[in-house]
């Protein structure tokens, strides 16, 4: 079992006790460290209650880093995950890298471009795995979609649309929730909200799926509720560089709709759909046949496929398991083996491609490259 440290995710975090669970489902990894919430004293009695010892419990990141590089052998900390607000991304992650630690960063790797492109360096100069939580790219679904493509399926792939609306920023309380007001303030946030939070999931998965990258976006960013100074809604047209357009819509005042992440491509040879809220189902329709539903733990998925599936068909599988997914295929990395997770170079790509959107949309559209 590996040691692993935690940075962030404090009691009452959105995604703190979702990396938790994921970290221990394999049995893969023990929560030996943490610097856990921005409050010293509030990190340090939650991780009591979750059972790290005291001496290993800090006040802040610095300290966690200043104790945690100079132990060795069993004692080392194997990974280390920064679920931090993004204004801290870079630092955090740059500086664990260069002490020779593993890291898995929370989305988006950054808020700049340069220091995404820095961080890419830094994770090469140290040979150490550096990984960005895409998480729903651990779905087996996901997974199977990819191989389906990869293996010719659904032919020249020529069109992908995806989505991401969600209607829980629609009542514009920013003020007056800590949760929220962070995601449109440009000091913690960078330059942009909803591109930032949930178009790189979507960008992120149409890469992950088609193999393609984007290379230029043209977008339309919105405040629908006045008083915010990022965007709130956002349409984005892509293309790729293996030719196929994307046309996205990605939205947080989609007043009822509980997420919202889907994604559908199509081939010359037929057009497929996953949808994170059915993610056990994968939609697929071939060039004039029937069209099918895939089932997740099916014996005739392909084997990258099966192999991220953990219950037996039929049964609810979801968003913990694919990050579980992530954390096994980075142990699996840290090993010496092969394993499927998001990359620092993924992540940055998507910090390009959000510095690309906002840069269309202060043009009103123009094609900017990514």
């Amino acid at each position: 079992m590996m040691n692993w440290g935690l940075i962030g995710g404090g009691k009452g975090s959105q995604i703190g006790e979702p990396h938790r669970i994921a970290a221990r489902i394999d049995g893969l990894f023990t929560l030996k460290a943490g610097a856990l919430d921005v409050d010293p004293a509030a990190g340090k009695a939650f991780a009591s209650e979750l059972g790290i010892e005291s001496s290993r419990a800090y006040g802040d990141w610095r300290e966690m880093l200043a104790a945690e590089r100079n132990k060795t052998g069993k004692d080392r900390l194997d990974l280390v995950t920064v679920a931090t607000p993004n204004n801290t991304h870079f630092e955090i992650t740059k500086a664990f890298l260069e002490s020779g630690f593993n890291v898995l960063c929370e989305k988006p790797l950054t808020m700049t471009v340069a220091e995404a492109e820095e961080l890419v360096r830094v994770a090469g100069a140290s040979a150490k795995v550096c990984a960005v939580n895409f998480g729903y790219s651990g779905y087996p679904m996901a997974i199977q979609a990819r191989e389906m493509i990869r293996r010719g399926d659904l032919g020249d792939i020529r069109v992908v649309v995806g989505e991401f609306s969600h209607g829980f920023h629609a009542g514009g309380d920013d003020a007056d929730n800590p949760r929220l007001r962070w995601r449109y303030d440009p000091a913690q946030a960078g330059v942009s909200a909803i591109v930032a939070d949930v178009g790189v999931h979507v960008f992120q998965m149409a890469e992950f799926m088609t193999g393609q990258k984007l290379t230029q976006l043209s977008a339309q960013m919105d405040h629908c509720v006045a008083s915010r100074q990022l965007e709130d809604d956002a349409l984005i047209a892509g293309r790729f560089d293996g030719k196929a357009i994307g046309r996205f819509w990605l939205s947080a005042v989609a007043t009822g709709q509980q997420h919202g992440f889907n994604i559908r491509v199509f081939g010359s040879k037929g057009g497929l759909r996953w949808w994170q809220e059915q993610p056990n189902q994968l939609w697929f329709g071939p060039l004039n046949g029937r069209a099918q539903t895939i089932e997740r733990g099916s014996a005739d998925l392909y084997p990258e496929a099966r192999d991220a599936s953990r219950i037996t068909q039929g049964h609810a599988e979801g968003m913990l398991i694919a990050f579980a997914n992530i954390y096994r295929g980075i142990h699996r990395r840290i090993s010496g083996g092969q394993g499927l997770f998001p990359t620092v170079e993924e992540g940055a790509a998507m910090v390009r491609a959000v510095h690309a959107a906002v840069a269309s949309g202060a043009t009103q559209g123009k094609w900017v490259d990514v």
